[in-house]
């Protein structure tokens, strides 16, 4: 079985992330944040090139490595074990942070807590909860060339994360390009959301349904298995 190639055990974190490594394209510089978006490396085919940022000073992760090959001196920034692509590199916080700033990076695939019909991303923080900090989130989310968010539909309460205005601390306005959840993909647009994909086996109604922001339809839905 091929790297992106569908896996009868698949779970919904590992579908989201196929479907994301289908938005990269050959060459691009891409950082990955915490949670979903570290699997978005297990699924780019090996004669793809593409260099993943971290926040730590890495130019060049790989895919994650296999059980009991880890290295425990090579992380992302989320703690987590990665491998090395040919070619890659180390350096300071510093200069990871300033190839952000100066907007160097093709493509940032963020993680959220909500996310609103016009592109406005809350992901940092929930109020009177204890977080380890911002990260680099809220400059990835203003600085990258093309911003994806990738999550859960439904929070653990059953609550839409896609709605119409952000009830959560903003990390950034008006960032995010494209949604891509364990229920649908959707563009934003200046007009609006439009509804691009549903992912199997769901429909357009159970997406709707599942919704809390107001989704455009034009033309026929696609379905990603």
């Amino acid at each position: 079985m091929g790297v992106g190639e569908v896996k009868e055990t698949e779970g919904y974190r590992e579908r989201i992330a196929r479907r994301a490594a289908q938005e990269i394209e050959d060459g691009m510089i891409i950082n990955l944040g915490i949670g979903i978006p570290t699997l978005v490396a297990d699924f780019i085919p090996a004669e793809k090139r593409v260099m993943f940022h971290a926040e730590n000073g890495i130019l060049g992760t790989g895919p994650s490595p296999a059980k009991g090959e880890e290295n425990a001196m090579l992380c992302n920034a989320g703690g987590f074990p990665v491998t090395l692509a040919q070619g890659a590199s180390f350096f300071d916080s510093a200069t990871a942070f300033a190839i952000i700033r100066r907007g160097l990076l093709d493509m940032t695939i963020l993680g959220v807590l909500e996310v609103s019909q016009n592109g406005d991303i809350a992901n940092w923080i929930v109020p009177g909860k204890r977080v380890p900090g911002m990260g680099g989130a809220m400059e990835l989310a203003q600085k990258a060339k093309k911003v994806l968010v990738v999550t859960t539909h439904l929070d653990k309460n059953g609550r839409s994360k896609i709605v119409r205005d952000c009830s959560l601390p903003l990390t950034a306005q008006h960032a995010a390009d494209l949604i891509i959840t364990d229920m649908a993909v959707m563009e934003v647009l200046p007009d609006g959301l439009y509804l691009r994909e549903v992912m199997y086996p769901y429909c357009v109604a159970d997406v709707i349904g599942a919704t809390g922001a107001e989704l455009k339809i034009e033309g026929d839905v696609a379905v990603f298995r």
